[in-house]
């Protein structure tokens, strides 16, 4: 993997419905922009046939043999990019691939992390989330401020970029296994690495994998874990 330029991480669970059509959207990109690049798929233990579309899509696959969650399945990623800069993106593109670009800017003028914002600019949101879904993320986000300190006005966007020294540093040391471990990463990141959001455009797209009862909970469990690991 010597001499790769970017690895665009994509975690994948029960994702052939609509992966094909981001892996095409995100190669086109990545060939107009020129460069070695490379887009590592993380199957997370699918029932479908997300890997082998995936490989047929051109992708450099890995696999886990059960269910393990997305944070589980981000550091698994990361473990195998072999990119100078690593992208994490999710399967639905709810952030089109090309906002890329203004993450890149972000690096190049001295960031070591660069997060996707939906919450700088309220005129990046295409299509927003449900009312429901809407109220909870504020919620979320308030109590990650509030309860972890954590700054950043949307850490759960997935559309990250990472520099490789960042990413390593970061998804060596996160535990965390489902949905919080945007939280952790940014927690871990504290005043070491230097984090700036960017605003990127988004949409809400149907099919996602959170549920608002059994997930949420979840979630909550995870944010107190951050918060006694960091009291230690």
């Amino acid at each position: 993997m010597t001499g790769l330029a970017l690895s665009v991480v994509v975690p994948a669970y029960n994702e052939s419905a609509r992966l094909g059509p981001t892996l095409a959207r995100i190669q086109a990109h990545l060939d107009a922009r020129g460069g070695r690049s490379e887009v590592v798929v993380v199957d997370d233990g699918s029932r479908d046939d997300t890997a082998s579309l995936a490989r047929a899509a051109g992708a450099r696959v890995v696999s886990h043999a059960t269910n393990r969650g997305k944070g589980a399945a981000v550091r698994t990623g990361v473990a195998a990019a072999g990119g100078a800069l690593v992208l994490i993106c999710d399967a639905d593109l709810s952030t089109p691939i090309e906002e890329l670009d203004v993450l890149e800017a972000a690096l190049v003028a001295g960031a070591d992390i660069a997060v996707g914002s939906r919450r700088l600019d309220a005129r990046t949101i295409e299509v927003d989330q449900p009312l429901p879904r809407r109220v909870l993320g504020a919620a979320f986000r308030a109590l990650v401020r509030l309860g972890l300190g954590v700054r950043v006005a949307d850490p759960m966007c997935g559309f990250k970029l990472f520099t490789r020294t960042a990413a390593a540093d970061l998804f060596t040391r996160a535990r965390i296994d489902r949905w919080a471990y945007d939280v952790e990463v940014l927690r871990l990141a504290g005043d070491h690495w230097r984090v700036v959001e960017v605003p990127v455009r988004w949409r809400h797209v149907d099919g996602s994998r959170v549920s608002l009862g059994r997930d949420i909970l979840t979630t909550a469990c995870e944010l107190l874990e951050i918060r006694l690991v960091a009291q230690r």
